[in-house]
């Protein structure tokens, strides 16, 4: 039987059901099932060796989307989110975008940049011209440092020079360009930025202060492309009012913030599920969207000849499927699995189809039916469960509560003394 990953009702079935299809289809083992089914899978002697001053842990719901296509491939994303109707969304977008071939996605090298600042410099022009012409040394010296991703094919592989105006004067900004391969990159980087800093120095004879990372990964930019056919959306009207809401936020930053979380709700999930660095993602994205002085959306939709919606996104994507808790973490190191990408390439290009699947779900959310009818339905339930509501008696009463139009915590506190009541009698 071929592997897919367009599941039909995949929500319906009991978690059972879900996790055998997930075994078969990740090929895992019977000790990865049972981490997955086991709420404490990091013990606190391993959250212990992450982080400072731990007292515990903290689960957070992992769901599975479904139905993704991106190249050809099918995919099961595990998302690691508290919020409802995000899996489900993202999952019915995918499943919209089949009809038309799925996702096309494509990516540049994984190249970061590491900032060396240099200050107290009388002339930075004539520093800036020093160091491009001690470029060779300053690359040498920085890949010296890690061996193993040079092997790899990856390393520091240019430099750029800027002088900055500041408040505390000009600053002469060294910046390493560095392939990370599989890797986020923020440690290879760092190091690297540090190891050039005496070099930096003598040449601009100036103070270094910062060496580090930069998370806008503008080098490192991830792209996805689908068209969803109108009949899918819901005709035609609902394809103008995706375009008109897209000018919205191309317009005004107030809804674009809106908009660009949106995408974010799904590549944030994605990131967290496997142990990536969800923090530099976030702020990746957000400062690429302000790039050009105006903070404008990731994504942009426009209709085609046929009247079907098409939608593209670019967003930078430093992530990687190899080190830290990617690896250290038990349930991201499944997660990883599940994903089955073989590289940091691949795994950018899902998350990117992954973001643009999310808005695509927002958008029409909230032109066809506004946003709170699917994402309070779903929501009911988490009312129900803080009222004390358990087991089907939670269902019972969040199914009442949608049907009223009345999904409050009062409401369900009613609902759950009546049945109680009944129970007595």
């Amino acid at each position: 039987m071929e592997r897919t990953s367009q599941i039909s009702g995949f929500y319906k079935l009991s978690y059972e059901e879900r996790l055998a299809i997930i075994k078969k289809f990740a090929n895992l083992t019977d000790e990865e099932e049972a981490i997955l089914k086991s709420s404490g899978a990091l013990k606190v002697e391993q959250a212990n060796r992450m982080i400072e001053n731990v007292i515990g842990v903290m689960p957070i719901p992992l769901g599975v989307a479904v139905n993704f296509l991106v190249n050809g491939k099918d995919y099961l994303v595990p998302m690691a989110i508290e919020e409802p109707s995000v899996v489900a969304a993202a999952s019915n977008a995918a499943r919209i975008a089949r009809a038309k071939g799925g996702f096309t996605t494509s990516s540049t090298e994984s190249i970061m940049i590491g900032q060396i600042q240099a200050v107290g410099i009388n002339d930075p022009f004539r520093a800036k011209m020093a160091v491009l012409k001690a470029k060779e040394e300053i690359l040498k010296k920085a890949n010296d440092q890690d061996p193993i991703l040079v092997s790899l094919g990856g390393g520091a592989k240019n430099l750029d020079v800027k002088v900055i105006d500041t408040i505390q004067g000009s600053m002469v900004i060294v910046e390493l360009h560095v392939d990370c391969k599989d890797v986020m990159g923020a440690n290879a980087v760092n190091t690297m930025a540090e190891a050039v800093t005496p070099i930096i120095e003598r040449v601009t004879e100036g103070k270094v202060h910062l060496r580090i990372i930069s998370n806008l990964a503008n080098l490192r930019l991830a792209r996805a492309s689908a068209v969803f056919p109108k009949e899918a959306l819901g005709g035609e009207e609902i394809v103008n009012g995706i375009i008109q809401a897209y000018a919205f936020a191309a317009a005004d930053p107030f809804r674009c913030a809106t908009h660009n979380k949106g995408i974010m709700n799904g590549v944030t999930a994605v990131i967290l599920a496997t142990g990536n660095d969800t923090r530099a993602v976030e702020a990746g994205a957000h400062a690429y969207a302000a790039r050009s002085g105006k903070y404008s959306p990731l994504t942009i939709w426009e209709k085609n000849k046929d009247g079907d919606l098409v939608g593209s996104i670019e967003i930078p994507m430093a992530v990687g499927v190899a080190g830290g808790a990617t690896r250290s973490h038990p349930i991201a190191r499944i997660n990883v699995k599940i994903l089955d990408v073989k590289n940091a390439k691949e795994f950018e290009e899902v998350l990117a189809a992954v973001g643009l699947a999310q808005n695509l779900a927002a958008l029409r959310a909230l032109v066809a039916e506004g946003i709170q009818k699917g994402h309070m339905a779903l929501h009911a339930r988490n009312i129900a469960v803080e009222a004390g509501a358990t087991g089907e008696s939670a269902d019972k009463i969040a199914e009442i509560m949608v049907k009223e139009g009345r999904i409050r915590a009062d409401r369900a506190k009613e609902l759950v003394e009546e049945i109680r009541e009944k129970a007595i009698k």
